[in-house]
């Protein structure tokens, strides 16, 4: 599954479970995830470090192997209140009572699976549990912290206020999922639940659970009431339509359910870091579209890359990916850009930003990382330079590339595990058409408009392990390009995976750009059967 992953195929869920927990026993190094799902164990590596062909021999020699396991986690108890507001009518539409159905409930012994969705969210599956519970109709927008729900032969909790359609029994004020804790996820493939009504506490007059608060999406109104006040180097009087804070993002953690996170163009992230002298990984501000004004309240060096954006310091205008002196009391502007749409403003010493799992980047899916930048936000400057500024550009000036009718932006991929489920003239129509970037378009993943892509099997695929870049077909035949915010499980078929030279170009282009998939050398393979 792209340059970094390989996706392992096996019989049932139980024996994801075992080849998980043997995978998991005494990975080499370079083994950055293992990613169990419904059907498949996704693999990803750093193929400096271990080769996608090494991964495969190691992943065979496991699974054909009497290798023990690794030490299952420490067992869970769920305090919960079975009062969720589907309970009734789901009881009824089964043939129980809400008491019998709560009681069953309680007596199963219930094992984490995986996790995906959001991040702590675990798929539990029950010894002895036979029903199939249907996903409501039409999802709520709306499904608070704590409510504990049935779909499928899964139960889960949801460990944070998201949209949702699973039929809701319960509530429960375990804390499912604390980025500041040793272990963030509560509940972790392998690891044994059980639920139990008599420890779980009272429930406040509104609904909420006692000591919890609703955790919105990073973004979404309420996500944050007041500004950061705290002193700081720069105060920012408009982010424009989204400005975010972004580092390589966050590894080794997609079995817990949190993505990779990180700048969407690590490119020209990268570059800018170098331009000002920071150490690699130094974080800087990710600018979507134009329209952010900050004023400095120190003297500072900055210098902006990606998309091709004027850099207005108290006036004067000056270009692009040219290291300049910010003087305090002034005011930057970046306006409408020029060509691209994502840029990056570096500062020297990099943006001091507290992490979050090991990165300060913002998630907008999940709601981890610090929330997207807002009028009146301060934010520091911190000290992670690796050297003086350089004497000269790194970089050859230039817009980025724009996709038209005429000359469309090349995107490269490698086929994906699933590309047999196009037919074959819908596989060459996906690397034949030209594409249209739609105005679906953000961080976590990117809607391409064009012919229809037919399937060549018409079944539901259970969720499997995702990697940014991959390219999914929904039944409506029009492909999806994952982004960098993308859960880290889908439910569609991945026919290719663009490669990170794609991804960067993706990052930088506007909704009605042209563009053409191009295939290059596949990967490691389509998924084996373990």
């Amino acid at each position: 599954m792209g340059p970094d992953a390989v996706l392992v195929e096996v019989s049932d869920l139980a024996e994801v479970m075992a080849l998980h927990a043997r995978l998991t026993a005494a990975p080499p190094a370079g083994v950055i995830d293992v990613v169990p799902a419904a059907g498949t164990v996704l693999v990803r590596v750093d193929p400096i470090a271990l080769s996608l062909a090494a991964a495969r021999t190691w992943v065979s020699t496991v699974a054909s192997s009497a290798a023990p396991p690794a030490s299952a986690p420490a067992p869970v108890t769920l305090p919960i209140r079975y009062d969720g507001d589907d309970l009734d009518d789901l009881a009824a539409a089964l043939g129980f009572s809400p008491e019998a159905l709560a009681a069953r409930h309680v007596a199963t012994d219930w094992t984490v699976a995986f996790t995906g969705f959001a991040p702590g969210f675990g798929y539990l599956v029950g010894a002895g549990w036979d029903l199939d519970i249907p996903r409501r109709p039409s999802p709520r927008t709306r499904v608070p912290a704590g409510s504990v729900g049935l779909a499928g032969a899964f139960s889960g909790a949801y460990p944070r206020e998201t949209p949702g359609g699973w039929q809701l029994i319960g509530t429960t004020d375990a804390p499912l999922f604390d980025p500041d804790a040793a272990q963030p996820a509560l509940l972790v493939p392998g690891g044994a639940v059980r639920f139990d009504p008599a420890r779980a506490r009272a429930v406040g007059s509104d609904g909420a659970l006692p000591g919890r608060t609703a955790s919105p999406t990073a973004g979404e109104p309420g996500a944050r009431s007041e500004p950061v006040t705290a002193p700081g180097d720069i105060r920012v009087i408009s982010p424009g339509p989204q400005a975010t804070i972004q580092d390589a993002g966050r590894s080794g953690r997609a079995a817990e359910g949190v993505g990779a996170a990180g700048a969407a163009d690590p490119a020209a992230w990268a570059l800018a870091n170098r331009l000002v002298g920071n150490r690699d990984g130094a974080a800087a501000i990710e600018i979507a579209v134009g329209g952010f004004r900050a004023v400095a309240e120190r003297d500072l060096t900055v210098v902006v890359t990606g998309a091709w954006a004027r850099v207005e310091i108290d006036g004067r205008t000056g270009d692009p990916y040219v290291v300049h002196e910010w003087p305090a009391g002034t005011e930057l502007r970046l306006d409408g850009f020029l060509a691209g749409t994502r840029a990056y403003l570096a500062v020297r010493g990099g943006w001091d930003i507290a992490p979050v799992l090991g990165s300060r980047s913002t998630d907008t899916l999940s709601g981890l990382g610090p929330p997207p930048l807002r009028p009146g936000d301060v934010v520091a400057a911190g000290r992670e330079t690796a050297g003086p500024v350089p004497a000269l550009p790194l970089h050859p000036w230039g817009l980025p590339p724009t996709g038209t009718d005429a000359v469309p932006l090349d995107i490269p991929f490698t086929a994906g595990p699933r590309s047999d489920w196009l037919t074959s003239s819908s596989r060459r129509l996906l690397a034949e058409a030209t594409w249209v970037v739609s105005a679906a378009a953000d961080r976590v993943g990117i809607r391409l408009e064009g012919p229809r892509l037919e399937r060549a099997r018409g079944e539901e695929l259970a969720s499997e392990g995702m990697v940014p870049g991959a390219i999914q077909v929904p039944p409506a035949g029009q492909p999806v390009v994952f982004g960098v915010d993308a859960p880290v499980t889908g439910g569609y078929p991945v026919v290719g995976v663009v490669t990170p030279t794609g991804r960067s170009r993706l990052a930088q282009a506007r909704p009605g750009d042209r563009v053409r998939l191009r295939p290059t050398v596949r990967g490691a393979g389509t998924a084996q059967r373990g």
